[in-house]
């Protein structure tokens, strides 16, 4: 569970308490009050306000110690609801999720890169409530939409350029008539992990995602770190070989031009017998020797073959093609390289593995990255680091991109500080 509330600058007394029920799932009043540092007669005021709004609800007592049981304090989970949308050349997927995070209903839909973004977002807004309603929830109790994209950032994937510029968070907020909180997808994969009580008291955890793109998500202290462009976390931008094959953003060598799922299945392609073996297109089909197809609307269904293709070469590996077996392998070091790199300047306690196309090849990536980090990670004589692959591998940007509407909404967090640029002040003449 996520760890305690003390250090972590909430807006409000009420979200403070909320988030350390949250995480510790059940707790007595006492309890909050030591976990809090708030009075008790704080804490009586605030969970009988959580009760009342049916967010919180008490069920049953604790074990006895010697005096009366405390009465012991869970989120109802059925209180609230919240859809998360992730948009990816690959496809779309929405997640549905109760107040802990948990999925109640989930669902995926093929090519979303190609398509014009306003007609993108109507039918997004179409599944939105298709899929609430699917699920007999009402939708008073649905508190927004996550959205997380490749559309965005500093530079969005070559196929979804042509979604650049156009107000997605916006027009989808005035489609559905739901509250829309745009995010980064490796971002969201790592909250969602938090928020749903897979990371244990850790100070500083990632989660390594890797779909069309290979990104990072990196939480402090259980509070999510951005960056200056919400762009933190980019180590598919890692460079590992400064005479390496040039990547899309405009450099070379780096770990997604070297290890992504795009350029296994280039090298695979390039294999006529691992090609035959694995059934894969012709070298060069889907415009994937210059990496992602460019231009609008024009990789959509490159990349979405190119997911379908990689699950193909690893397919081929399990069944001891030994040439896809390398090809694998040989992604997994340079990716660990990076996840080394990673560990090292953040100081890392936990990884967790993420995304799908980690979902289907973890069993290749998994024991590469912890024998990387066992061996060279620099602080490997103060403390390990724990990694682990996503129980939720496949959809895990979905559901974090719910969970950043259930913490925006719920357990907001004080925006930080920015100091004026100029903090000088000229000083009055001095009376004579």
């Amino acid at each position: 569970m996520g760890g305690p509330s003390r250090a972590t600058p909430h807006t409000t007394s009420r979200a403070a308490v909320l988030d350390v029920i949250r995480a510790a799932g059940t707790i007595s009043r006492a309890g909050l009050v030591a976990a809090t540092g708030f009075t008790g007669a704080t804490i009586s005021t605030v969970v009988r306000a959580l009760i009342d709004d049916g967010l919180v609800r008490e069920t049953g007592r604790a074990e006895s110690t010697g005096g009366k049981p405390r009465v012991l304090l869970q989120l109802d989970h059925g209180a609230r609801y919240a859809v998360g949308v992730h948009l990816d050349p690959m496809g779309v997927t929405y997640a549905l999720t109760d107040l802990t995070g948990a999925v109640v209903s989930r669902v995926t839909r093929a090519d979303a890169g190609g398509d014009d973004p306003a007609a993108m977002v109507a039918r997004t807004a179409r599944q939105v409530d298709s899929l609430v309603e699917g699920a007999g929830v009402e939708r008073d109790r649905v508190l927004g939409v996550g959205l997380v994209s490749a559309t965005g950032g500093a530079r969005p994937l070559p196929s979804m350029r042509h979604w650049a510029h156009f107000p997605v968070a916006e027009e989808l907020e005035r489609a559905c008539g739901l509250p829309v909180v745009p995010g980064n997808d490796a971002t969201a994969a790592a909250l969602g992990e938090y928020w749903s009580g897979g990371v244990g008291e850790t100070s500083v955890f990632a989660a390594v995602y890797m779909g069309t793109g290979i990104g990072a998500g990196i939480l402090v202290d259980g509070i999510p770190y951005h960056g200056a462009s919400g762009n933190a976390g980019e180590i598919g931008h890692v460079c590992l070989d400064v005479d390496g094959p040039p990547c899309w953003c405009g450099a070379r060598g780096c770990v997604e031009a070297l290890a992504g799922p795009a350029a296994v299945v280039r090298a695979a392609r390039a294999d006529a017998g691992l090609a035959r073996a694995a059934g894969l297109g012709a070298a060069g089909a889907g415009g994937t020797d210059g990496g992602p197809t460019d231009g609008p609307g024009g990789g959509g269904r490159a990349e979405r073959s190119e997911a379908a293709e990689f699950a193909a070469v690893v397919r081929a590996a399990r069944r001891g093609e030994p040439t896809a077996r390398a090809l694998l392998e040989r992604s997994a070091r340079y990716l660990a390289a990076a996840v080394r790199t990673l560990a090292n300047v953040m100081d890392l306690d936990l990884l967790v593995l993420t995304g799908p196309g980690l979902a289907v090849a973890g069993s290749v990536y998994l024991p590469a990255i912890r024998s990387e980090l066992e061996g060279a990670f620099f602080a490997r004589a103060s403390h390990p680091v724990e990694v682990r692959l996503s129980a939720s591998a496949a959809t895990a940007p979905a559901i974090g991109a719910a969970t950043m509407v259930l913490q925006s909404r719920l357990v907001p967090l004080r925006p930080r500080v920015r100091l004026p640029e100029d903090l000088s002040e000229s000083a009055a003449p001095a009376p004579r």
